[in-house]
């Protein structure tokens, strides 16, 4: 438990710091309206008339850096999973009660789940990370629902409505520094397990039985095979990554803001109440999808076949 709650705090403050720091470009308009379009069976609007805007707007700035709105609801999720964890392992009970219960249940899950994938050594590294991703990216994504984030803003100079919240999984930024700390961390864990060299045999290396006259053909096959692995490491996985969390939770919030826009009231609350239901069960499933992503890609990284090496 003490484990966990050093990793919560140390990845909700890399978060943070990340967020803050990060000034990568969000998807275009035009793949963000395919999104919203594709999930709602309408045409795509004109890159003005996008019904959210794609970047994440400046509320105000900190020594000339700008703060957006996504950013305060990630110091928000960040604050909320420090003091939780904070008050529910000050002091941990023999037998555990109300949330000490449930995130000794969360925990004891996860590393179950874990551990029935990945090898024991490699268990202990990716199981504080992708559980810790598992619980922000919840958290992140049902700040969507809460009433107040999207509606409460103000109007800038120029009559644009800025709000003053927005759910960080909203923002490509996010998402994209989530997916390269993983990136990161996937390539360091692979070289720890299966040292330089080894990581080279693992991707490159001819893995099936061979003899002197067929291994060289077959080295040129894994080969090229291998190459198109390093590409799926490095750039597949990590865009797979970002881009799906970021596309599902931005068309969501997308289309609920297009629900609250109808003119016909009845209408926008009986299709918002199914709508919410839809949502929350989309949050908890990209941030679930997202985790074991994690877990499963580690996993090919750090595994050995018996056939290897053989040659």
């Amino acid at each position: 438990m003490k484990l966990f709650g050093k990793t919560i705090f140390l990845f909700a403050l890399l978060i943070a710091v990340f967020a803050t720091g990060v000034n990568a470009q969000p998807v275009g308009d035009s793949l963000t309206n395919a999104v919203v379009s594709a999930a709602t069976n309408a045409p795509a609007p004109a890159p003005s008339e996008a019904v959210v805007p794609p970047a994440a707007e400046p509320v105000f700035t900190v020594l000339g850096l700008p703060v957006t709105n996504s950013m305060i609801c990630t110091w928000i999720v960040a604050a909320i999973i420090l003091v939780v964890v904070r008050l529910s392992t000050w002091n941990i009970k023999e037998v555990p009660t109300g949330m000490q219960n449930f995130i000794e249940s969360l925990v004891e899950g996860w590393d179950g789940l874990i551990g029935d994938i990945l090898d024991k050594r490699v268990t202990r590294w990716v199981f504080p990370f992708a559980t810790t991703f598992f619980i922000f990216i919840v958290l992140s994504n049902l700040l969507d629902l809460v009433p107040g984030v999207g509606s409460i803003g103000f109007t800038s100079p120029n009559g644009d409505f800025k709000p003053i919240f927005r759910p960080p999984t909203t923002d490509a930024n996010l998402t994209m520094v989530m997916a390269g700390i993983f990136l990161v961390m996937s390539l360091y864990w692979a070289v720890k397990y299966n040292g330089v060299w080894g990581l080279v045999k693992h991707i490159f290396g001819v893995k099936m039985e061979t003899n002197a006259i067929t291994y060289p053909l077959f080295f040129l096959l894994f080969l090229f095979i291998g190459a198109m692995e390093l590409l799926s490491v490095l750039f597949a996985r990590p865009v797979a990554l970002a881009m799906r969390l970021y596309g599902n939770v931005y068309a969501g919030e997308s289309i609920l803001d297009m629900i609250f826009h109808n003119k016909s009231h009845v209408v926008a609350i009986l299709m918002s109440c199914g709508m919410y239901f839809y949502e929350t069960f989309v949050c908890l499933v990209q941030a679930f999808v997202f985790a074991m992503l994690v877990v499963a890609f580690v996993g090919t990284l750090c595994s050995h076949t018996e056939d290897e090496h053989g040659h």
